[in-house]
């Protein structure tokens, strides 16, 4: 008689022999084929592996179920953890990139895990060469400017310049618009994304049109040696209704949660890890990745409008944590709040990597039909240089850190685009923020066929000119110069190698004005004036200081022209005349782009 226990025992060793059946049915990930790119790359160049598998997964994006990381080991010991990502456009279907950053030979082994276990790639290598390339961007020791991972100063030129990301072939950055404004002088162009997980895609997934539009927009700038700002998320595709148009009814995120608790959402943080460190592997290499802008205008979003601004900055100390910890290279951060004069955002100013305000002057004051301010008899112009300076003071002397004016311009300005003054305009709220002691040009909004007229001009080829002459990542103790002017404003950076500044007065020529830098040391200086609208330097000399002051007067001079009228601003370069600051105030490229 066949008993219960029999009849028990027979079904759990049929279940064990199919348990043990499926396991052997799925092994662990099996490494197909392995292809590097080349096995010797310029230091900060790209370093790409790319691998077909065979393992088991459901979603490929999903590091969870199926995840590709590589150890790379420098020649001087320094191992670096470098993770993989899906690419379904190309051939090889993973990828891992990396930017060596010492010369030599680099060996690296990788590890692919899913559910059925871990399979290792036996030890690879490859060699470093030298390379022209400068490497990604960093605080310099100053604290105050930036440099590149070799030194290399860097002040940025540039604007926001949106490229749409609409696919591999689509998007509004062109190479040729890049060639000439490279050749005007810019070094950096800002840019948001749009996201990467999609209604077509869903949360969790990413668009392979938009991620590889975005690989072609950093190849274009690693090309030319620019670099981009790129602006994560964008206060409208985290919008419901605020500030139309508001999009966040193209964001998967939608499925999952209210567009005011997006912040809070712990499932919405899930997938963001996730997209974050996908975002790490696919684009951290490149050198020509200035930046995470993580927040574009916190305040036009539904969480802060909502009154959770509490919960945002939580959320944004979350996201800083997160790039801290897993960006290798540790690409800076920052994030705005919108331009009004009133808006202040003291804790991301605190938290992020660089302290980025916006301006957008005529939205903090009240303007009459004739483009004044109401009850005043200033100039525009002045009242729209020293909006940008006193921001700039505030971010200065509030945090230790980089000062950016990352969004400014448009039209919630005193002039009309398509006038005279907006190029003044802009013009003076490039030189007032440099003096001021703002790290790069403001993000002027935004490249388009409206504002090429005013933008795109010689005007960015004279302040490169000029900010070349400066070795910013050097500067020692930097701080803001006590400086005046006879009639009319002055500003002015003060280190222990040089003081650089700008005399302004819209009104009238500055010519014949006096300058007057007060808390200087005693000793010769080399003097140098230079025509900012002309972009060329028109005098040097050499001047005493005395009494703790250095004291000059704005020559009148004649140009290349018959025109004596100078204008109504120059700036200026003050170099103690010593042995050692000589040295260190030799340029390459005098007067000229490199």
């Amino acid at each position: 008689m066949v008993t219960t226990r029999f009849l028990l025992l027979c079904a759990v060793s049929s279940l064990s022999l199919t348990v043990h059946s499926a396991i052997a049915k799925n092994p662990a990930p099996e490494v197909l084929l392995i292809r590097a790119l080349a096995d010797t790359v310029g230091v900060y160049d790209k370093f790409e592996v790319g691998l077909n598998l065979k393992a088991q997964f459901v979603n490929p994006f999903n590091p969870d179920e199926i995840d590709l990381t590589a150890i790379f080991t420098a020649p001087s010991g320094r191992q670096w953890k470098i993770h993989g990502y899906y690419d379904n456009s190309r051939f090889t279907l993973w990828k891992i990139r990396f930017s060596p950053d010492e010369r030599g030979k680099w060996s690296y082994t990788m590890q692919i895990t899913d559910k059925n276990g871990k399979t290792s790639v036996p030890l690879r290598s490859f060699t470093v060469i030298p390379s022209s390339f400068s490497g990604p961007l960093h605080i310099a020791s100053n604290k105050r400017y930036l440099e590149h991972a070799d030194g290399k100063s860097f002040y940025g030129v540039g604007f926001w310049y949106n490229d749409g990301y609409s696919g591999f072939g689509g998007g509004q950055v062109k190479p040729e618009v890049l060639d000439e404004l490279k050749d005007l002088g810019v070094n950096f162009i800002a840019s948001f994304i749009i996201p990467l997980e999609t209604i077509g895609t869903g949360l969790g997934r990413y668009d392979q049109g938009i991620s590889g539009r975005l690989d072609s927009v950093l190849k274009l700038c690693e090309d030319r040696e620019l670099v981009l700002s790129l602006n994560i998320w964008f206060h409208a595709f985290l919008s419901d209704t605020t500030w139309p148009p508001g999009r966040w009814f193209t964001n998967p995120y939608n499925s999952i949660t209210a567009a005011k608790d997006f912040y809070h959402s712990t499932e919405a943080w899930g997938y963001q890890e996730k997209l974050y460190r996908y975002m790490i592997a696919r684009w951290g290499y490149s050198r020509a990745l200035g930046d995470w802008m993580v927040m574009d205008e916190v305040n036009g979003t539904d969480g802060w409008a909502g009154g959770d601004s509490v919960g945002a900055g939580v959320w944004a100390q979350k996201v800083q944590g997160y790039f801290a910890a897993n960006d290798p290279y540790r690409h800076m951060t920052f994030g705005t709040r919108s331009g009004g004069i009133q808006e202040w955002w003291p804790d991301s100013y605190r938290l992020f990597d660089m302290a980025a305000r916006e301006i957008y002057e005529a939205q903090g004051h009240s303007m009459d039909r004739r483009g004044t301010v109401e009850g005043e008899t200033i100039h525009p112009l002045t009242r729209s240089y020293a909006n940008y300076s006193i921001q700039v003071d505030k971010l200065w002397q509030g945090f230790e850190k980089p000062a950016i004016i990352a969004e400014s311009g448009w039209d919630h300005v005193f002039y009309d685009p398509s006038m005279p003054g907006y190029l003044s305009l802009y013009h003076d709220a490039m030189w007032v923020c440099l003096c001021s002691g703002t790290a790069m040009t403001p993000f002027w909004w935004a490249y388009n066929k409206r504002m090429n007229e005013n933008m795109i001009s010689s005007q960015l080829t004279a302040i490169r000119n000029f900010t070349d002459q400066i070795p910013f990542a050097r500067l020692s103790h930097p701080g803001k110069a006590n400086v005046s002017v006879s009639k009319g404003d002055a500003y002015a950076i003060k280190s222990d190698e040089m003081i650089f500044g700008w005399v302004a007065n819209p009104q009238t020529d500055v010519a014949g004005k006096t300058v007057k830098i007060s808390g200087v040391n005693a000793g010769r200086y080399r003097l140098r004036i230079y025509h900012t609208w002309k972009g060329q330097f028109l005098d040097t000399t050499e001047l005493s200081a005395s009494n703790g002051s250095l004291s000059f007067t704005i020559p009148i001079l004649h140009m290349d022209s018959h025109a004596n009228y100078i204008g109504p601003d120059i700036a200026f370069i003050a170099e103690p005349l010593s042995a050692g600051t000589a040295m260190l105030l030799s340029p390459k490229g005098t007067g000229s782009l490199q």
